[in-house]
């Protein structure tokens, strides 16, 4: 897939998303994550086999919703939910992907448990228009 004007980036961030962390397609993953893939997340082991890895140990129930995308230039912010992990709350992530020769190649992420409306001091939540279900 060409991915030069920022919707196109958009669009094959959300299809690689949704390809590895809801359909768990691996092979198919391959084709968004470059096989020199730079990880800059505490959390993940290096390189796409680390993110491959860690999506392979979590349980069946993981999903990636996603709120809001930018991209400029070689960058797409995408500002998303994972769940299902395991854990008492949910992720919300920033999850910051640079593409080169149109794969993503780099990783940064910024992520926080998602807090519930007792929680939020803002009284607002921080995904979608509603708070999470306890």
């Amino acid at each position: 897939m060409a991915t030069s004007t920022s919707e196109e980036k958009k669009a094959f961030v959300l299809k690689a998303f949704d390809t590895l962390f809801n359909q768990r397609d691996y092979e198919a993953a391959e084709a968004y994550w470059s096989p020199l893939y730079i990880q800059h997340s505490a959390h993940i082991e290096p390189g796409r086999e680390g993110l491959f890895d860690l999506i392979r140990s979590l349980p069946p129930t993981l999903r990636y919703e996603n709120q809001l995308i930018v991209a400029e230039g070689d960058y797409v912010i995408a500002h998303g939910r994972f769940s299902g992990f395991g854990a008492p709350a949910a992720w919300v992530a920033a999850d910051i992907l640079r593409f080169e020769e149109g794969v993503l190649k780099e990783h940064w992420d910024v992520l926080q448990d998602e807090a519930t409306e007792e929680q939020s001091k803002s009284k607002l939540p921080m995904f979608g228009k509603a708070f999470p279900r306890a």
